[in-house]
């Protein structure tokens, strides 16, 4: 048969292609979103083509207009009526524009933006060379200790990379809570990862520390990352649809066009709840909830302090709009099967993270583990299934990054030769050697443990009321409790500062540039501004709080 035969055999034989349509993009809606991710690939074309000596700036500069300009969208959606009347779904059906989406969104711009100020600091570290150092490694592919690395200090290298890496976490966590379908969760969540994993292993100091730390989260995350996968997959089997909305309809049985070839599996209650339960287990570890919390302490101790901050506050309020979104508008058909579960999960995560800290000595990992009993508090609140139970929520996210933040701030100032003082032995005496940073650190710390007129206490309010009024009381009792296990240590830490005598040989405080006092004063002003008067804010939450499907 001869070359022309074949030639005509297959163009013939291929069906004619009908016309694609084009797919249809809001750019207005999916603005804040996309000026991220701008800026992160800008931040890449910096890293190729800006001289080294002007990066840092240029860095700062993309990234601070960036997220303010990402934030003012969100405030421009949210006034233009997106959060209420004109919530809607957008990207083809991938993204939703509504309250808690925008609401979530920019509660992670602002404190993104809080967070790069401490990426940014570079007075805390004695000068090295002549150069001013930051929190991150000189160079992160030279091994530590070797001699590129030592090289690399003295040439006054920097990884301005952080910016970039930084800008992308973000994007994938504005996506995170507002993905209405299943694959772009799953996309989201890899895009704010992989960055994370990557900034853990940057610490200047401690630097194999802080690459274990890395490997855990890394090796961890993976492990909970297939299991979110595979609890999409057995979804997607279930419902034969990655849309929220779909597998909603499919969950409760009104579903009207089913195909025939999915027909045979659709309605398989086994593959319902195996799959819900692998999907929300890996939205747990996200937030840190028990048993999935494992990687929290290790994290969190080993990151640089200032990623530390960022991770904490942001990578909460992402992963918690996330399980919002996905209880209350894919399985609250499922709501029997899944509310026992998560009763389970917020005691022994309430009580865990109390517990546990008490036992802790360095401040870092205390603080892993309160961050570990937050969580617990806040899942009485997802627990109340009510909208006051979404409001309250919101609220307590908003409230608890800026104090996380502003608390791992402070952390990075005291510091002595090996760089930051974190056993807890060395804060002893801290009020009488620097009254400011002590009692700074003090508000922040009774923010945490609750303590009224402060933005903990209104918080723990909203949401236990919610908790309570959702029927849940047993557990608001269990969560009182707590609160009061986890003041202990927080009290305790503030009787070492105020009430022991410093030692000769104890840690310095830093002075820090202009970006770390910003940070910690927008913590201690959001703080008590939520603390004294939160209700404009409750109520603006309560307007974000309806989900749109």
């Amino acid at each position: 048969m001869s070359a022309s035969a074949v030639h005509s055999l297959w163009t013939t034989a291929a069906e004619p292609i009908t016309k694609i349509d084009a797919p249809e993009f809001e750019y207005g809606q999916l603005a804040p979103t996309l000026i991220v991710v701008g800026a992160a690939i800008v931040g890449i074309l910096v890293e190729a083509f800006v001289p080294r000596k002007a990066r840092y700036h240029v860095q700062l500069f993309v990234s601070v207009v960036a997220l303010a300009a990402a934030f003012a969208a969100v405030v421009a959606l949210a006034a233009d009526g997106y959060g209420t009347t004109k919530a809607r779904i957008a990207a083809m059906g991938a993204i939703a524009v509504d309250g808690p989406a925008l609401f979530l969104q920019g509660t992670i711009l602002l404190a993104a933006l809080v967070g790069l100020f401490t990426f940014a600091e570079r007075r805390l570290d004695p000068a090295a060379h002549g150069n001013r150092v930051d929190s991150f490694a000189a160079q992160a592919a030279s091994v530590p200790g070797s001699e590129s690395e030592k090289a690399a200090v003295r040439a006054g290298f920097t990884t301005t990379e952080v910016f970039p890496l930084l800008m992308f976490a973000v994007a994938g966590m504005l996506i995170f809570p507002a993905a209405n379908d299943l694959l772009t969760l799953f996309v989201a969540l890899e895009v704010f990862s992989l960055p994370l994993y990557l900034l853990c292993a940057l610490a200047r100091r401690k630097r194999l520390m802080s690459q274990e730390a890395a490997v855990k989260y890394f090796l961890l995350g993976a492990f909970a990352s297939a299991f979110t996968l595979f609890g999409i997959a057995l979804l997607y089997g279930y419902a034969g649809s990655m849309s929220y909305a779909r597998i909603a309809q499919v969950v409760e049985g009104t579903v009207q066009d089913v195909d025939p070839a999915l027909a045979a599996t659709m309605g398989n209650d086994a593959l319902l709840l195996v799959g819900a339960a692998l999907l929300v287990m890996g939205l747990l570890f996200k937030v840190g909830a028990v048993p999935f919390h494992m990687w929290t302490p290790d994290v969190y101790q080993g990151a640089p302090t200032p990623v530390t901050g960022f991770m904490a506050a942001a990578t909460k309020v992402a992963a918690f709009g996330a399980l919002l979104r996905v209880l209350y508008v894919v399985l609250p058909g499922l709501r029997w099967d899944w509310r026992p579960v998560m009763w389970a999960v917020a005691i022994v995560t309430m009580l865990g993270g109390a517990i546990v800290a008490i036992t802790q000595t360095d401040i870092k990992r205390l603080l892993a583990y309160s961050s570990i009993a937050h969580a617990g508090f806040i899942l009485a609140g997802v627990i109340a299934t009510t909208p006051d139970g979404v409001s309250s929520v919101l609220f307590y996210l908003a409230a608890y990054s800026f104090v996380t933040i502003g608390a791992f701030a402070v952390v990075t100032l005291v510091r002595d030769a090996g760089g930051e003082a974190t056993h807890l032995s060395k804060w002893a005496g801290l009020g009488r050697r620097s009254p400011l940073v002590a009692a700074v650190f003090a508000v922040f710390l009774l923010a945490f443990a609750g303590i009224p007129l402060t933005s903990g206490f209104a918080g723990k309010f909203a949401v236990f009321k919610a908790a309570a009024e959702g029927g849940a009381a047993p557990l608001v009792v269990i969560g009182v409790i707590s609160s009061a296990i986890a003041a202990f240590f927080y009290i305790r830490v503030i009787v070492l500062m105020f009430f022991s005598e410093p030692r000769p040989e104890g840690p310095t405080v830093a002075v820090p540039s202009p970006l770390t006092m910003t940070a910690i004063g927008v913590g201690v002003a959001v703080t008590l501004v939520l603390g004294v008067a939160p209700q404009y804010f409750l109520d603006l939450a309560g307007q974000a709080g309806v989900f749109v499907r």
